[in-house]
């Protein structure tokens, strides 16, 4: 029988490691590694704590990530070559969904391996300052892929043990018991973490620090959600907003001082790939970061265009709402830090009158239809019918954050971009949203004018600054939608304020299925078909 436990929590025998390189967690195969030697030699354990922060790299800049986190809310539909409609339209979305799937093996294959290093770390042999930071690593992570499941699938399989052999039950755990075990392991991580470190991509005290204070959020524990995101906004770590929001996109400026947390892809591709039956068992590839395909509209087969490197390989899978774009008035730089509406010709076969360099594609959220333009307008009217449908699929303004012109050609799927997983801003808009749930309002807008002044345009800051009488948990949430559009955060927001069924109804008419029980996401088929305890492991309700 064939099963997640068996596949996802089995015992972690046979190692092949990971190891430290260029960009920590870069993996390198060092072969004939057996568990015993990774369990109880220093050198050994160092690759199963650089094994679980990779699997981080299932989720954040993968396509089925991004099906999870950022569709199916207010800020993004359907572009034509959205392969997973059952998910992002909650379409008779089932545990079949592929990405629903990948996602549970492998957050569970990691909670598992967390959880054989945490038990195990006493026969590692090592010396007590190193314990206590992979320890505080092993604990961060298991509260970061905890956080994922319970959020996803509500209450689930729980454990702390390392399972050995096949184990055909599950559990049903409450969510309060996920929500207690992960707050004990991010104080834990705080306690012992260190403040920086030279291994870019490992956890840190202010990562643990952030990732608490989101936990506290989104557990209602405001007080505290408040006065830990001010311990990293006010500490002496170094963060900084960088001064214009378009610089954190950057591919030379990926580590820069507005980032707490990042998952890390390697210039080496081949590293971000490696197969391996233990450590990766599910037997195919992770592969790179994607980011930079699902959201670029098809280019390509206009007057003028040929696909090339600095415009992208466009998947077209993910387009926004007009809601989206509407949320950005003409003083906020974020949405051109944001979003692509220019194409520049750049074929040999133009139009008459078009030169190289020329416009070639025009794509805007405002109606403008000028005549005898040489450039193709797809502009508001041409896009979005007047109740916000989509009339085309295929073209409209394209986020952009995620583009990678460091690409070697063309056709390269793989991006060796970083994933934002912790911005500083976001520590600014959890200490407002905490504040105004305080009946603070003054200090949510001083928190929410810190980032607007930023994003303003020059000449601008007085106007867009906001006031305590404007502070609402739904303007929290735009704001929110502004800075982190497409950062693979918005479904857990929209689901931690109670606003999912609200406003996904509201303001995105492709995702109109969406039901309360779409609240939780199906377990996947293959957990279900596969436990001996059915009648106390079953389905999520309202899924098959």
């Amino acid at each position: 029988m064939k099963n997640y436990i068996i596949k996802g929590l089995i015992l972690l025998t046979g190692f092949t490691a990971l190891s430290s390189c260029k960009k920590m967690l870069e993996e390198k195969d060092l072969s004939g590694i057996t568990a015993e030697s990774v369990f109880t030699t220093p050198a050994g354990f160092e690759t199963l704590v650089n094994a679980a922060y990779s699997y981080q790299r299932w989720w954040y800049g993968k396509e089925e990530g991004y099906g999870m986190a950022e569709m199916g809310t207010d800020l993004w539909m359907s572009g034509a070559g959205d392969v997973s409609t059952d998910l992002t339209q909650y379409i008779n979305l089932q545990g079949t969904n592929a990405a629903v799937t990948t996602e549970w093996q492998q957050l569970y294959a990691a909670v598992n391996l967390c959880n054989a290093g945490i038990n195990r770390i006493g026969g590692a042999g090592l010396d007590p300052a190193t314990r206590a930071i992979r320890e505080g690593e092993l604990k961060f992570l298991r509260a970061f892929y905890n956080w994922h499941i319970v959020e996803s699938w509500g209450g689930v399989h729980f454990t702390l043990e390392e399972t050995k052999g096949v184990i055909t039950t599950a559990n049903k755990t409450p969510v309060a018991t996920f929500n207690k075990q992960i707050i004990e392991d991010l104080l834990f991580a705080v306690s012992n973490l260190p403040a920086t470190t030279k291994d870019y991509g490992r956890a840190t005290k202010p990562a643990a620090q952030a990732l608490l204070a989101r936990m506290y959020l989104t557990q209602n524990k405001y007080q505290e959600a408040k006065d830990m995101a001010l311990n990293v906004i006010d500490g002496t770590y170094g963060f900084s907003l960088l001064s214009a929001y378009a610089d954190l996109w950057k591919m030379q400026n990926l580590k820069n001082k507005e980032v707490i947390y990042a998952v890390n892809y390697s210039t080496n591709l081949s590293l971000n790939d490696l197969v391996d039956p233990i450590l990766n068992p599910l037997g195919h590839s992770r592969g790179s970061n994607s980011s930079h395909m699902l959201f670029a509209m098809k280019y390509d087969d206009q007057p003028g265009m040929l696909r090339d490197i600095l415009n992208g390989r466009p998947f077209d899978r993910y387009m926004p709402t007009r809601f989206l774009l509407d949320l950005y008035t003409d003083d906020d730089a974020r949405y051109d830090g944001s979003f692509k509406t220019v194409w520049y010709a750049n074929g040999t076969t133009r139009p008459a009158g078009m030169k190289l360099g020329d416009t070639a594609i025009y794509a805007t959220k405002k109606v403008f239809a000028p005549t005898g333009k040489l450039y193709k307008i797809y502009d508001r009217n041409a896009v979005y019918n007047a109740n916000g449908t989509v009339k085309d699929q295929l073209h409209y303004v394209t986020l952009n954050k995620f583009d990678d012109p460091t690409r070697s050609s063309i056709n390269e799927a793989q991006s060796a971009r970083d994933v934002f997983v912790i911005r500083l801003a976001e520590l600014y808009l959890i200490a407002a949203e905490a504040s105004l749930q305080l009946q603070n309002p003054g200090d949510a807008a001083k928190y929410i004018n810190v980032l607007r002044t930023r994003a303003a345009k020059p000449g601008k800051i007085a106007d867009m600054q906001v006031s305590a009488g404007q502070m609402t948990l739904d303007f929290i949430l735009d704001e929110r939608a502004r800075e982190f559009a497409g950062e693979q955060i918005r479904w857990f927001d929209l689901k931690r304020t109670g606003k999912l069924l609200e406003r996904v109804k509201a303001y995105n008419p492709n995702a109109l299925n969406i039901k309360d029980f779409n609240l939780v996401k199906p377990i996947s088929r293959t957990q279900i078909d596969a436990v001996s305890n059915k009648d106390e492991f079953s389905q999520n309700t309202g899924y098959q």
